[in-house]
């Protein structure tokens, strides 16, 4: 079972106290976080919407400076000279991945419009700084302010939201935040996992979407979701064997982005797609990647006409998918 923040943070201060150790711990990834944006009665947000709206009247000049972290140093405990474990002796190889380049600003201006195009490269890749810390939120969403890419900074909102439900609603690492969608019979077909993880489903944006992340440890999010519903909706595999994969392979994987985004394209969230909306990939991949240039480079056998067959067809995927979640839900299903 996957640990929460919460859980986790409680664990380290448990062990910690019981050796008479100071623990404290302080906000630094986000800007606002657990119940700093919450509705009038105290209760979290569980919708967006309305948490963006407060999201933006709460933030100030306040929320966004830098911290004053240098006057502490001085104070830091300095240690004696030490080895550091190699990389083998704490489990870990080297990689020739490439750190995205930290800089942004040339991207915002375009983003809203071109985002969704996997081929151009109209989006920031700023998810592993943001994740490991190498940039800083405030000045991001500053600078996104500044330049008034709204999009963008709504995207950074939604970050923050998924940690917010997380730290309220910790149940939703391994459970569906909308308890009737753990009724759900999922097929789970082992060999069907297996192609869609090699990205041999047949589904031409599916498959280079999933060669990317193989190859990378990055995939376009417009792609992330055509992939993610593909495996709940298309093949009725479980939103938690994509969950653990994509937290696997992603080298800016993010627990609250990554339950939170899977959980959206299954429709169990807490502001998720309705079960009823089931992404074609033929019409995503003529409305998002009409040339085939974002296929053709990840999935080339499309190229040659050497690709598999569909394992699954489409409308048959459709109604199929549509009847195990009436049978869940105990609803009519929408002609």
């Amino acid at each position: 079972m996957s640990l929460t923040p919460e859980s986790e943070t409680k664990k380290i201060e448990d062990f910690l106290k019981q050796n008479n150790i100071a623990f404290h711990t302080f906000k630094d990834q986000v800007i606002f976080e657990k119940g700093e944006v919450k509705k009038a009665d105290g209760t979290p947000y569980t919708v967006f919407t309305p948490y963006y709206k407060q999201w933006q009247l709460k933030l100030n000049e306040f929320y966004l400076k830098s911290y004053p972290t240098e006057k502490y140093f001085k104070n830091l405990y300095q240690s004696s000279g030490f080895d550091l474990p190699s990389l083998a002796q704490i489990g870990f190889s080297p990689s020739d991945a490439k750190f995205p380049s930290s800089n942004y600003q040339d991207k915002l201006d375009g983003y809203e419009k071109d985002r969704d195009f996997p081929a151009k490269n109209a989006t920031t890749r700023l998810g592993m700084h943001l994740r490991f810390g190498t940039l800083s939120i405030r000045k991001v969403v500053s600078e996104a302010l500044t330049q008034k890419a709204d999009k963008w900074v709504s995207e950074l909102a939604w970050r923050e939201f998924y940690m917010m439900i997380l730290w309220h609603f910790p149940h939703t690492v391994n459970s569906a935040f909308k308890p009737a969608y753990d009724q759900i019979k999922w097929k789970n077909n082992e060999k069907e996992f297996e192609l869609w993880c090699k990205g041999e489903t047949g589904y031409p944006l599916v498959d280079a979407g999933m060669k990317e992340l193989n190859n990378t440890g990055f995939m376009h999010n417009r792609v992330r979701m055509v992939v993610a519903s593909f495996l709940c909706k298309h093949l009725l595999i479980d939103w938690r064997w994509g969950e653990a994969y994509f937290a696997e392979k992603l080298l800016d994987y993010e627990q609250a982005s990554n339950v939170g985004g899977w959980q959206w394209a299954c429709g169990s969230g807490n502001d998720a797609a309705p079960y009823f909306r089931v992404f074609n990939p033929e019409l995503q991949l003529k409305k998002f990647d009409p040339k085939m240039e974002y296929v053709f480079k990840w999935a080339p056998e499309y190229k040659q006409a050497i690709a598999p067959m569909p394992i699954v067809n489409h409308e048959f995927a459709r109604k199929r998918v549509l009847e195990a979640y009436k049978k869940a839900l105990n609803e009519k299903v929408p002609s």
